[in-house]
C-alpha cells in the first residue's frame, strides 16, 4: 500500500506541474494575442534600447515563432542573439548565432553573427570568481579563451574587410597573452613538482607558439632553471644566450597586470595537467 500511495502522489504532482506549465504557456500566448509584426518589432527594439534584455528575449521569441518568415526574420534572429548574449545566456546565444549563419550565409550582416559568436566565447571566460572576487583567470581551464581566439580568427579570415576586424585583432592580442600566461602557469606547476623536463618542454612550447607575448622572457628564465637542474648545461647556456640577446635589461613588460588580482595557487593542487 505505501508503494501505491507513493505512485499516486507522484502522478498527482506530475499532473499538477503539467497543468501549471500549460497555464503559464497559455498566459504568455494571451499576453501577445492579436499583436502584429510591427508591434513585436517596435517593442523588441524599445526593450533592447532600454537594456531590458529578458523582456526583449520574450518579445523576440514570440515574433520569431509567430512570424518566422518575412523581411524582418533575419534581423529578428540577430537581435535575439544579441539579447541572449547581453542577458548572459551563452548557450542560447551561440545556438542562435549558428542558426543565423546557417540560414543566412550570404546576408550582408553575417559577419556580425561571427563577431557575436566570438564575443560570447570571450565573455564566457569570465566566471563567478572574476565577477565577484578579483582573480587570475589564466589559472583556469583555457578552453573558452581558445574558442574565443579561434572565433575571432575565423571572423578575420572570412571577412578581412569587416568593420569588426580592428576590434577582433585587439581582443586576439589580449587572448594570446592570456593563453601564453596559462601555459606559463602549467610550466611552473611542473617545476614546483620537480617535473623539470616537462617544465622545460612547456616553456619551449611557449617560445614556439606565443612569440611576442609578455610570457616569453619568463618562459626562458624557467627553461634555463629547468635545464640547469637537469644538468643539461649546454641547453641552459643556449637559452641564456637567447635571453641575454633579447632581454639585456630584463623583461620589457610585466608578466601581467597583477593589480587587484587574487592569485589562487591551490587550484593547481586540485587540477592535474598532462605533458
Amino acid at each position: 500500500m505505501p508503494s501505491f500511495f507513493r505512485k499516486l502522489t507522484f502522478i498527482l504532482c506530475l499532473s499538477f506541474l503539467l497543468q501549471a506549465c500549460s497555464y503559464f504557456s497559455n498566459e504568455k500566448e494571451e499576453e501577445y494575442a492579436g499583436w502584429t509584426v510591427e508591434q513585436f518589432i517596435t517593442q523588441g527594439k524599445e526593450d533592447l534600447a532600454d537594456e531590458k534584455y529578458k523582456k526583449a528575449i520574450k518579445v523576440l521569441e514570440q515574433l520569431d515563432s509567430r512570424y518566422p518568415f518575412g523581411s524582418h526574420s533575419a534581423q529578428t534572429q540577430l537581435d535575439l542573439t544579441y539579447a541572449y548574449y547581453k542577458n548572459g545566456d551563452s548557450e542560447a546565444a551561440l545556438g542562435s548565432a549558428d542558426r543565423f549563419i546557417k540560414t543566412n550565409p550570404r546576408h550582408p550582416n553575417v559577419d556580425y553573427a561571427y563577431y557575436l559568436k566570438a564575443l560570447i566565447n570571450f565573455k564566457r571566460d569570465m566566471g563567478f570568481l572574476d565577477r565577484y572576487i578579483p582573480s587570475d583567470s589564466t589559472q583556469r581551464d583555457s578552453v573558452f579563451t581558445q574558442n574565443a581566439y579561434l572565433s575571432f580568427e575565423e571572423l578575420i579570415r572570412r571577412f578581412p574587410n569587416s568593420q569588426y576586424v580592428a576590434d577582433a585583432k585587439q581582443r586576439m592580442i589580449f587572448l594570446k597573452n592570456s593563453l601564453a600566461r596559462h601555459e606559463l602557469h602549467i610550466a611552473r606547476f611542473y617545476m614546483d613538482r620537480e617535473a623539470y623536463l616537462a617544465a622545460a618542454n612547456r616553456a619551449n612550447y611557449i617560445l614556439q607558439n606565443y612569440q611576442n607575448t609578455p610570457a616569453v622572457p619568463y618562459a626562458l628564465e624557467l627553461q634555463i632553471e629547468a635545464y640547469q637542474t637537469l644538468g643539461l648545461q649546454e641547453l641552459a647556456d643556449n637559452s641564456a644566450k637567447i635571453y641575454a640577446f633579447n632581454y639585456p635589461n630584463g623583461p620589457y613588460f610585466p608578466e601581467a597586470d597583477t593589480s587587484d588580482v587574487t592569485v589562487i595557487p591551490f587550484i593547481w593542487d586540485i587540477l592535474g595537467f598532462d605533458d
